[in-house]
């Protein structure tokens, strides 16, 4: 794991705005996903990092802001907070080893529910506690040809003082094809006690040598100067931690 940590800032002195994701030396995008609230994903792996791990980077209306790396069972590893022109990470986050109920995709899938209890730490020392559950609710939806079975979910994530800093609750989807969580509709709850529904839903699902594969551009649900997920700084969402 540790081999790979370097491997996303290679690519970031080069310009972003060109329209077309590469993703670093020794690595291969096998999948772009443009979604509700102005969001599209590539999705990535490389050669270097261990079996089963894959990164995930983030675009929105301002360019990159995020980019993570998860594991086989979706268990998010590292991620980077970033201002958008690629220049510098903002800050990075990883998981804290021992986790005390790590995160299990395969569980969900062969038991229906999946609970998790994890650390965080911040480059800056910031640390965090994210307790929670996905649950299987029996739906399945066919967005663009993909399958998808819908979860239910909710967690919260405080600070070293036990304050509360997110709570959240929703629906998102999983691929067993793709092993990664896929955004739905979800309720937000931040610092100062408001909520907001975000709505980040995958659209379309584009593969290698389609048209539309690597656009850095997202294209639904772009009307706002500020999208609903940086309003809320949504890459803190189960799916975003774990795809």
């Amino acid at each position: 794991m540790r081999t790979a940590l370097l491997l996303p800032l290679l690519w970031l002195s080069t310009p972003i705005f060109a329209g077309t994701f590469n993703p670093p030396d020794g690595c291969t995008a096998n999948l772009t996903v443009q979604s509700r609230g102005c969001n599209v994903s590539h999705f990535y792996t490389c050669e270097k990092d261990p079996g089963g791990n894959q990164w995930r980077a983030d675009f929105g209306a301002d360019g990159l802001y995020y980019l993570s790396m998860i594991d086989a069972e979706t268990q998010w590893l590292e991620s980077y907070e970033m201002n958008g022109s690629g220049a510098e990470p903002q800050n990075k986050e990883t998981l804290d080893a021992g986790a005390k109920d790590p995160a299990s995709l395969s569980g969900l899938i062969s038991t229906g529910i999946d609970t998790f209890d994890f650390n965080l730490t911040k480059s800056t020392g910031e640390k965090t506690h994210v307790v929670g559950f996905d649950q299987l609710t029996g739906k399945t939806a066919v967005i663009d040809g993909e399958t998808l079975q819908q979860t239910e979910y909710e967690f919260t994530q405080t600070d070293a003082s036990g304050k509360v800093i997110r709570h959240f609750t929703g629906h998102e989807y999983i691929s067993e094809l793709y092993r990664t969580f896929f955004a739905g509709s979800s309720k937000g709850q931040a610092e100062d006690g408001s909520w907001l529904t975000v709505e980040g839903a995958p659209v379309t699902f584009i593969k290698p040598g389609e048209p539309g594969f690597g656009a850095t551009v997202p294209l639904f649900e772009c009307d706002d100067q500020m999208t609903q997920t940086q309003a809320l700084s949504l890459p803190i969402l189960p799916a975003a931690l774990r795809q």
